[in-house]
């Protein structure tokens, strides 16, 4: 029998049986649309947090004061270095000082060292007074160690005193009157100059104010001299992030005289670290809500093989016939597994469309991440939808392959005989 001949044969079964196999087909489309929607969600969620953390400088590596074992694993706060505020560590008796910053300055690999302070002020401008986070940098190497730019004026200059680059929130939407390059501030009674103002980010830079740290420690309460909240160090290059987190964390505690992992007072994180931590995160949840849509999946192959096991019964008689006038057991065999892949191929059509609507719907269900950076909707890629569609034939054919060798098997003169 010619392989046309069992298509065709297959399709009139397919056609001829339409509630019963439309009804087996939506359990197909059922299982189909939710992992393909799911996996869409996920790779929108991968693709968005990815997005958001390729901001992040992942050369970058940041000491802070006291140590949590679990935000050491996790890859702790990395930031632009401060993040975390003064007090901000699990341990407010311990202190990063210029001892610190001499322990790391013979590690090979080591581009620059910021040491940082940071704090929340009252700030006042035109007669209005906001509360707003400080964070002192050395000005020699602050420019070099983050990726910040400048929608005005420029960034802070070694010889820089009292003045300060703000964030773009503060520029325009503090105050009500907007603060401009060259204007003056008043942080805790002190005047500030603005030298610069920095491109609009979305995040925490909007609304953060950056001086030199010499000028911070007067301004900043509670702050001292050669005191940091925070030590960030920059690297040549990621591939040299976890060994010198690791040299670093030796260093520091031999300078700082710890000679038990319990008796440790900082901790030491790095963005790759964090990017790489939320990625696996991710992933996994992806793979858990893959895995759960998988289950309607299951329902729709049981239904597949249950309609293959009534057709066999249905054709037993014309089995039979086929048989007895020369149809081979593979010819039987190709019919049937043809007629199921047909289900799970129009299933896997309308699962796939199905799943692609439903990912349209969730920017409206409140699923934020599946908008880009321009705000339209991520849809189905090329991949995924032959994934899905793939998914589905492979599943119906699996579901028949039972029916469809029981068929074959059958013998003619018994076949001829069922009633």
């Amino acid at each position: 029998m010619r392989n046309a001949t069992c298509v065709k044969m297959a399709l009139n079964m397919l056609l001829h049986s339409k509630l019963r196999s439309w009804l087996t087909i939506i359990g197909i489309v059922i299982g189909v649309g939710a992992v393909v929607g799911i996996v869409s969600l996920g790779d929108a969620m991968e693709a968005q947090v990815q997005s958001r953390l390729s901001d992040l400088d992942l050369a970058k590596i940041t000491i802070s004061p006291g140590y949590s074992g679990a935000q050491s694993r996790m890859g702790g706060p990395p930031g632009h270095g401060g993040e975390e505020g003064r007090g901000g560590s699990s341990s407010t008796d311990t202190k990063l000082t210029d001892d610190d910053v001499d322990a790391l300055q013979g590690i090979d690999g080591i581009l620059y060292i910021d040491t940082q302070i940071s704090g929340s002020e009252e700030v006042d401008y035109a007669g209005e007074t906001a509360t707003l986070f400080i964070t002192g940098v050395d000005p020699q190497v602050w420019q070099y160690m983050n990726s910040l730019e400048v929608e005005s004026g420029r960034l802070l200059e070694p010889a820089d005193k009292n003045v300060a680059v703000i964030g773009n929130s503060i520029s325009t939407e503090i105050f009500d009157q907007d603060i401009g390059v060259n204007q003056v501030i008043t942080v805790n009674g002190k005047s500030v100059r603005v030298v610069g103002i920095l491109e609009e980010e979305g995040g925490g830079e909007d609304k953060r104010i950056y001086m030199p740290i010499d000028s911070a420690v007067d301004l900043i309460e509670d702050a001292e001299e050669d005191v940091f909240d925070s030590i960030v160090v920059k690297v040549e290059s990621e591939d040299l992030v976890n060994p010198t987190v690791e040299e670093i964390e030796e260093k520091l505690m031999v300078s700082r005289q710890i000679h038990q992992e319990k008796d440790r007072d900082f901790s030491v994180s790095s963005s790759l670290s964090l990017v790489e931590s939320v990625t696996a995160m991710t992933s996994a949840m992806t793979l858990f809500l893959g895995a759960i849509a998988a289950v309607s999946l299951l329902v729709g192959a049981v239904g597949i093989a249950n309609t293959m096991f009534t057709s066999v019964l249905e054709k037993t008689k014309e089995i039979g016939t086929m048989k007895a006038i020369g149809a081979k057991n593979r010819d039987i065999l190709m019919i049937f597994i043809v007629n199921s892949a047909m289900v799970g191929f129009v299933g896997g059509i309308f699962g796939v469309m199905l799943g692609g609507f439903v990912s349209t719907l969730f920017p409206y269900l409140g699923v934020t991440l599946m908008k880009g950076g321009s705000g339209t909707v991520t849809g189905l890629s090329p991949d995924l939808m032959a994934f899905g569609l793939g998914l589905a034939v492979l599943i119906g054919v699996i579901s028949g392959a039972v029916p469809a060798y029981r068929a074959s098997k059958l013998k003619p003169v018994d076949a001829l005989r069922y009633e």
